[in-house]
């Protein structure tokens, strides 16, 4: 009997695992839900239709999303060869006119004699017997009726339906004079958090600002039930001006090291990797645009100059719990009996993956584990020391807590060895170190038969 593999999901993940998997031989059933199923924010029939920005992000190389690019181009990823195909005048960036990517990944799948594209909901695993693996990639408005599905397979609170993440900034942007370690009241792990205290002044100009700035407009697909877990920072300084510091902002049990007294308010920050190159606000669940984020919450004393791995955000993404339910590889840790002994793999955002790119290289990877499967071969994990590697290893890792989806970012890297003091200096060690630790995946792949990037 021909060896099947069942692909859920048109999007980018799952365009590029099909495309994958046919590259290398592997018989593939793509199903797409669209058209006869709609989604609120599709305008098209096409796969990997690119839905917000039509940038992909930087392409320099010392960044976290060039490092990305630079495996993509290593591993000649299918759909990162389109974008190539399709790309317009974006500076450093690599965007693509979005009409001509849509349409060339469409083609390119529907002309692969090994990929039969279905235009079908999938609304349970059992639909798929007859296949040999499964990798569900629908993404942030993943179907009700296949929610429900990993729902039954995993637990009721290991799926969530609302990203509400606060911004992320990286810590050798802070201002060290202001922002000090301290937990509230020297309780045990003194040291835990970063704080940034605020006199009265400063506050209320924090605040004022805060409740001024322009915020995202929620679709109604966004805002249904969104706020009623998680009040954005701003609509909790909406009720009042000195809301936020009985909350989130309270200064109760914190000693301003410069002053010896309690500040009038004060910004909590939470490591958010295990080596403490980035921190989190602690409850700045936000609704602002991206740029007003950057502008006011650099208002914060100690921020003035932050970089920010992440902005927050609050909208509608449904995403598994990846660090209990998930290995490096992609697959799900849900019982067999559930999935009816067939393995499933998670990629793109319903994996707790964010960016395109970050999508591209899920499905890839999910991809070259299934390849792998087929093939009795070992597959090494993504090196950690690559972008797309210590993504994986930061949202698989079971001491990773009250995960959110996250984007490459040189927070969630392993430090370099020796430390480098010169931003410029640093970044450029890690793409280096990061090339090193590629080029050695890249051959083991082709060594064990798993993949060949010609």
């Amino acid at each position: 009997m021909e060896r099947r593999v069942a692909v859920i999901g048109g999007g980018l993940a799952g365009s590029e695992a099909a495309l994958c998997l046919a590259k290398a031989g592997v018989p593939v059933t793509l199903f797409e839900m669209r058209p006869d199923v709609r989604t609120p924010v599709h305008k098209t029939d096409g796969l990997a239709e690119l839905v917000c920005s039509n940038s992909f992000k930087s392409t320099r190389p010392d960044s976290a999303a060039g490092m990305l690019k630079a495996e993509e181009e290593a591993l000649a990823s299918p759909l990162y060869q389109i974008a190539l195909s399709c790309r317009i005048p974006a500076g450093g960036a690599l965007a693509v006119d979005r009409v001509q990517f849509t349409k060339a990944v469409t083609e390119a799948v529907s002309a692969h004699e090994l990929i039969e594209l279905r235009r079908d909901e999938i609304t349970s695993f059992a639909e798929l017997e007859g296949h040999d693996a499964i990798i569900c990639a629908t993404g942030p408005l993943t179907s009700d009726a296949l929610a429900a599905e990993l729902r039954r397979m995993t637990d009721d609170e290991e799926l969530a339906f609302f990203d509400a993440a606060a911004p992320i900034v990286m810590t050798d942007t802070l201002d060290g004079s202001v922002v000090f370690e301290q937990s509230r009241y020297g309780e045990e792990g003194a040291g835990d958090y970063l704080n940034a205290p605020m006199d009265a002044d400063e506050y209320r100009a924090f605040i004022e600002a805060l409740v001024d700035a322009e915020r995202v407009i929620a679709k109604d697909f966004e805002s249904k039930d969104l706020f009623q877990a998680c009040q954005p920072i701003e609509e909790v300084a909406r009720t009042g001006v000195d809301a936020p510091r009985f909350g989130a902002l309270k200064p109760v049990g914190l000693t301003d090291p410069r002053t010896g007294r309690r500040p009038y308010a004060a910004v909590q920050l939470r490591r958010e990797d295990a080596n403490g190159q980035s921190y989190n606000l602690v409850g700045f669940q936000t609704n602002l645009t991206f740029p007003e984020q950057k502008r006011v919450f650099r208002m914060i004393p100690g921020l003035e100059k932050a970089e920010f791995a992440r902005f927050g955000v609050m909208h509608r993404n449904t995403f598994l719990n990846a660090p209990r339910l998930m290995d490096a590889f992609g697959r799900l840790s849900a019982p067999s009996e559930a999935r009816g002994g067939v393995p499933v793999y998670v990629a793109g955002q319903l994996a707790g993956t964010e960016g395109y790119m970050e999508a591209i290289r899920s499905g890839m990877n999910c991809a070259l584990s299934v390849i792998a499967q087929m093939r009795g071969a070992s597959i090494p994990v993504p090196p950690p020391e690559t972008a797309f590697g210590a993504l994986m290893a930061h949202a698989t890792d079971p001491a990773t807590k009250a995960y959110q989806p996250m984007h490459v970012n040189l927070g969630v890297m392993p430090p370099l060895a020796d430390p480098i003091r010169n931003k410029r200096e640093r970044h450029r060690a890690y793409a280096e170190r990061a090339a090193v630790a590629l080029e050695a995946y890249v051959s083991t792949l082709r060594a064990q038969g798993i993949w060949s990037a010609s």
